[in-house]
């Protein structure tokens, strides 16, 4: 499944004439195959040994070039950093208000919810909605271990 997706991301590039450098490949293979959320230090932290001519400027601009095309999303966290995540298939996202973990959550009815806060936006604000990053926030289990929270 990751070869098909990774295929299906590179074809997107391809429509836009983007240069699909080594490094591009191997920092989009990375995002559809690590599902963690990471940042910009994490990524490069796990290629760095492994790939050559990767600095902490290229996996910026990979990312910022992948945003760019609809194919990562950013994520604030609690922590104020910012991570990245591959968006091949629309889900949400819950994020731990006490560690900061972020976690995705793939519905069914996902697209429907989308498409209906995307219309109602359109009716109450007359923007032309080009898309959304919905986020739930709460307590995840660990945190809620930790904390003596479980119900």
């Amino acid at each position: 499944m990751a070869e098909a997706e990774l295929d299906r991301a590179l074809d997107v590039l391809k429509e836009h004439k983007v240069r699909l450098t080594p490094q591009r490949k191997t920092i989009l293979h990375y995002l559809i195959t690590h599902h963690t959320h990471p940042s910009v230090e994490m990524i490069y932290s796990d290629l760095k040994d492994d790939v050559e001519n990767i600095s902490m400027a290229t996996v910026y601009n990979t990312l910022r070039l992948l945003v760019d095309y609809n194919l990562v999303i950013e994520l604030k966290n609690g922590d104020g950093s910012t991570h990245y995540d591959y968006y091949g298939h629309p889900h949400y996202h819950v994020v731990c208000d006490n560690c900061g973990k972020i976690a995705d959550v793939f519905d069914d009815h996902f697209y429907d919810i989308s498409k209906n806060m995307a219309e109602i936006t359109r009716q109450k604000t007359h923007f032309l909605v080009t898309g959304n990053h919905i986020e739930v926030h709460g307590i995840c289990p660990d945190c809620q271990r930790k904390l003596h929270l479980n119900a």
